[in-house]
């Protein structure tokens, strides 16, 4: 791993207590035992690089429903979607996107829209890759609905790890696609709802890009990778 690298990404202003934290740690520990610098320099160089904000090209067809996260396709099914997103109560394909530890946290918007609507709900903290999680751990969902009134839902839920769901936009605020709309501390998982009728153009164990993987194509409902399966 390339350290000049990691360092020249911008880090997210969300970071800067976790950093200066585990720096002041760092310090405090080099002063009892002088080998506790390397492992805490360490830790806090992680800590930097779990929040860092890299610049991302993003494609600007209108249509394209691009991933909200950086991780792993690790669920791809069709479930009906959270009452409180107001998506309605018939099944819709659900993308999921696993984060560990290592991925970048920091979430953007898979469309431009409008936020309709925002729903916090407390839960546990389970293994986010588990199905289950979608359900019982805590979670804030939204609603994006664009110009055309279609409206996709989008889920973060907090993992074994994560305690903090950090959301930045507000009902009624207007985002564009790939905009930063939130960050998830510590490893968890993005949920999209695609509209009804709309296949994905990922499969299970795909690696995804936050605002450059293309997760679907509203323009191109019957559209779908071979091999996914859903």
């Amino acid at each position: 791993m390339n350290m000049f690298k990691i360092v020249a990404v911008p880090m997210h202003k969300e970071g800067r207590k976790f950093v200066a934290t585990f720096a002041v740690v760092t310090v405090l520990l080099t002063a009892l035992w002088a080998p506790l610098f390397w492992p805490g320099l360490a830790v806090t160089i992680w800590c930097y690089y779990f929040f860092r904000d890299p610049v991302r090209i993003v494609p600007k067809q209108p249509s394209l429903v691009m991933s909200p996260a950086d991780g792993i396709v690790s669920l791809i099914e069709e479930v009906v979607p959270p009452s409180e997103l107001g998506l309605g109560d018939a099944p819709l394909i659900r993308v999921s996107v696993f984060m560990n530890v290592f991925n970048c946290h920091v979430n953007r918007a898979p469309i431009t829209g409008v936020v309709r609507h925002i729903a916090y709900h407390h839960g546990k903290f389970l293994n986010a890759s588990l199905d289950k999680a979608s359900i019982h751990n805590e979670r804030n969902g939204l609603t994006i609905e664009a110009a055309d009134g279609t409206r996709i839902g989008v889920v973060q839920i907090a993992g074994l790890v994560a305690r903090r769901i950090v959301c930045f936009v507000r009902e009624g605020d207007r985002c564009g696609v790939g905009e930063r709309f939130g960050l998830i501390r510590f490893g968890s998982r993005l949920d999209v709802f695609l509209p009804a009728g709309v296949k994905p153009r990922v499969s299970v164990g795909q690696i995804a890009i936050a605002g450059e993987t293309i997760l679907a194509d509203l323009s191109n409902p019957s559209q779908m990778m071979p091999g996914t399966p859903i």
